[in-house]
């Protein structure tokens, strides 16, 4: 009796434990496989971790538009290095063009002007010069001399009104020159271009834009702009030592120097894509220097492992 009421629990209990076996041998068995790379780590005894990007030491500079229009020509590629006032881009000239020839029609007739009116006044002067050389007062009259010396104020008024049109006309060319140079889209400094977004056709507006035309940059010297957290930020101080590692090689690393705290705390912009990453947070950002940057290949726009030295930072224990 005490036997067969073993026996259900026994079946039982084998049931189960042949259910658990079969599932696990129905799982993938994976082997824990080691990092590609160590995780960074900071050489301070006290440490400021962030992140940073690298930039220009110029900062980047989105080129824009002084005037709106049609790309006609592409004069540069990315990585192209260009001196201050350099063509980048030019714009569609046709208007400015057919606006130019007409305004030198208008000051080629404004000159010509100008010398029908020169003449008209030497000629009253001469008028004028002949009957006051005239010795016998007898021979003419005081209103006939009168009548040339207000023929003469007459004349040299309209050489003048013709002058200033053929100022007007000249200074209507220079504005419509102008225009033309500034539809040519120029570096401002000497710099290498680090991204071309533009493409013959496409429309140009004066506005900023989201993803800039150009984007320029001095990197004869790199600089890393460094995003510390404000809950960090009072551990910071003014030119202290740090140490950036490279993304996905932490052997490779490249030592800091302090250039300067920019002391205003913003809204985090670069983020890095973690999933444990804050998107609300703000942070207080230090520029510093690459040092050896030679011997690490670099870009800008790259992101890099920061340990900022903060020994003597410790919270003070009440």
């Amino acid at each position: 009796m005490k036997t067969k009421g073993l026996l259900l629990p026994l079946i039982a209990a084998g049931g189960i434990a042949y259910t658990g076996i079969s599932i696990a041998r129905t799982q993938p068995h994976h082997d824990l496989t080691q990092p590609p790379s160590p995780a960074p780590r900071s050489a301070f005894a006290a440490t400021v971790a962030a992140v940073g990007l690298i930039e220009p030491q110029s900062e980047n500079i989105a080129v824009g538009s002084h005037r709106p229009g049609i790309v006609e020509r592409i004069l540069v590629k990315a990585g192209d290095l260009v001196k201050a006032g350099a063509p980048l881009a030019a714009l569609d000239l046709r208007e400015l063009n057919a606006q130019l020839a007409s305004a030198r029609a208008r000051e080629a007739e404004s000159q010509a002007q100008v010398t029908v009116a020169t003449a008209t006044l030497a000629e009253a002067r001469d008028l004028l010069g002949f009957l006051e050389n005239i010795r016998d007062s007898r021979a003419i009259s005081e209103e006939q001399t009168t009548g040339r010396r207000r023929t003469v104020d007459i004349a040299a008024a309209r050489e003048m009104a013709a002058r200033a049109s053929l100022e007007s006309a000249r200074a209507a060319v220079d504005i419509i020159q102008t225009e033309i140079d500034r539809s040519i889209l120029r570096a401002p400094i000497d710099a290498t271009v680090l991204r071309v977004n533009l493409r013959p056709g496409e429309t140009v507006t004066t506005q900023p834009t989201a993803d800039p035309y150009f984007i320029l940059g001095d990197v004869r010297e790199l600089h890393v702009r460094v995003d510390v957290d404000e809950h960090e930020a009072w551990r910071l101080k003014s030119g202290t030592s740090a140490v950036a590692r490279v993304r996905g090689n932490a052997e490779q690393s490249c030592d800091l120097a302090f250039m300067r705290i920019e002391p205003c705390v913003i809204p985090k912009r670069s983020l890095t894509g973690a999933a444990t990453e804050r998107v609300d947070t703000r942070v207080l950002q230090v520029i510093y220097r690459l040092q050896n940057q030679g011997a690490v290949t670099l870009y800008p726009g790259q992101q890099m492992d920061v340990f900022i030295n903060a020994e003597g930072s410790e919270r003070i224990q009440q």
